[in-house]
């Protein structure tokens, strides 16, 4: 409850330092401050138990050590957002203010999408999550890509959200309770009828859009692409991760007693999304839309969490949230600071900016799911859950095949920065790196290594 509430505030307050404060670079700090405030506060309820705003939630909302543990996730993957490319948001427009303050009302979306305990409020989370993604993409005005990005985003949006008011009506007219709490649905307990399957497969349709699964994927690599860098950065990470929370939150509340009659299209679903985001990506020359169909390939993965619906699939996609989140959010922050976005611009980087590199590299291998990293560890526990849910075993062996599949492109960049030469006279960035942004992007390492060898720290705050 503290994160919903102190979002949607911080977001005002920023509203208003954008018409009070005249200077730009001032606001980023007020962002800091804000999302280290909600993480403190998050925390707070999540040791406690108690909000800081006590308020009647006639049980729409319920918050448990789950759905805490992720939104402190989500404060603090935020927070190292703003930390790495906070400045970055002064190049997309003048408006830096309210560009954070969207920011922060998205967050209060996502913080909604992981304790909703009715349909009616994973509507509103939906919703809030996504229009003021759709004012971000298109920001930057004086990019057609941009416009364009806004557009095809929001009438994919638009779509999405009218498949999931269709599946929200054909729940609630074919439960006998005519209720829209989770737990009042219950179709496990009665014969599941024609109007529940189809408001279930209109509900798997609809988040499948939101969390860019295939086959409903097909907006993502042009949102991303032309979306300012540092919102695409925002929107490949803490929304998506925010999407699936809210997948697990309905299927576990409704729908787990019938899981063997939906889990195939969930199979479905996971196997399209490995194939076409790892495929695809393998021929992309351009790292940002290699980096989208990159994270539609992760969200096969973190669909397997979906698929097993058990007590490690939830311990596995909290740390997948955390690994992909900081690695994409590290390779994104390293993305904008050079000045050509193909694989051929990493040439030669590892001589110039060796920190950048090596940093780089890591989260390239987080992604990858080399050992010792956050990544493997996410990967080990979403593909434990789906081997102890014991149905369609062989989609664990796919997965593995997928996932070493992928180190082929994000190998690619690796080898660019170590083994080959840059192009003569090249200038990789144009101003200088600061040593804050360096060591940040250490920091974000460490914290990458830390999850990798010690998952107990998260899995920690889920049983405390």
């Amino acid at each position: 409850m503290n994160a919903i509430v102190f979002s949607a505030l911080w977001g005002v307050v920023l509203m208003f330092v954008g018409a009070f404060v005249k200077s730009r670079g001032s606001v980023k700090y007020i962002a800091i401050a804000g999302a280290i405030l909600g993480l403190v506060l998050s925390g707070m309820e999540l040791y406690s138990g108690l909000p800081l705003f006590n308020i009647d939630k006639t049980d729409m909302l319920r918050t448990g050590n789950f759905s805490l543990t992720f939104i402190c996730i989500v404060y603090i993957c935020t927070l190292v957002l703003f930390l790495l490319n906070g400045k970055d948001f002064e190049k997309i427009g003048n408006h830096v203010a309210e560009y954070f303050a969207l920011i922060f009302f998205v967050l209060c979306g996502v913080s909604l999408c992981a304790t909703f305990d009715t349909l009616l409020l994973l509507f509103l989370g939906i919703e809030i999550m996504s229009i003021p993604l759709y004012i971000l993409t298109g920001s930057e005005k004086s990019n057609l890509k941009s416009n364009e990005a806004s557009l095809k985003y929001f009438l994919m949006g638009a779509f999405s959200t009218g498949l999931l008011l269709m599946g929200i009506a054909f729940i609630y007219g074919a439960n006998s309770n005519g209720s829209f709490y989770l737990e009042h649905i219950q179709p496990g307990k009665e014969h599941l009828t024609v109007m529940m399957t189809v408001g279930i497969v209109f509900m798997i349709v609809a988040l499948g859009f939101k969390v860019s699964a295939a086959p409903f994927h097909f907006w993502t690599p042009d949102v991303y692409d032309g979306a300012p860098t540092v919102i695409t950065s925002f929107m490949a990470t803490i929304v998506k991760v925010g999407g699936f929370i809210a997948f697990i939150r309905l299927f576990e509340g409704s729908f787990g007693a019938i899981q063997k009659d939906w889990q195939i299209l969930i199979v479905i679903l996971t196997v399209l999304t490995l194939l076409i985001g790892n495929i695809t990506a393998i021929f992309q020359q351009s790292v940002k839309r290699m980096l989208a169909y990159s994270s539609i390939a992760q969200a096969g993965f973190m669909l397997l969490a979906i698929f097993a619906l058990n007590g490690p699939a939830k311990e596995g996609l909290l740390i997948y949230s955390a690994a992909y989140s900081l690695a994409t959010i590290g390779i994104f922050a390293i993305l904008i600071k050079l000045n050509d976005y193909t694989i051929d611009g990493f040439n030669g980087l590892a001589r110039k900016e060796p920190v950048m590199a090596f940093a780089g590299a890591l989260f390239l291998f987080s992604l990858t799911g080399i050992p010792l990293t956050a990544g493997f560890t996410a990967k080990f526990y979403v593909l434990l859950a789906a081997l102890q849910n014991g149905h369609y075993q062989w989609l664990v062996v796919v997965a593995v095949l997928f996932a070493a599949t992928s180190a082929y492109y994000y190998f690619r960049i690796i080898q660019a920065m170590y083994f080959k030469e840059p192009a003569e006279n090249r200038v990789f960035t144009d101003e200088k790196i600061p040593a804050s942004f360096k060591f940040m992007l250490l920091v974000t390492c460490a914290l990458i290594l830390i999850i990798g060898a010690y998952p107990e720290i998260i899995i920690g705050w889920l049983y405390h």
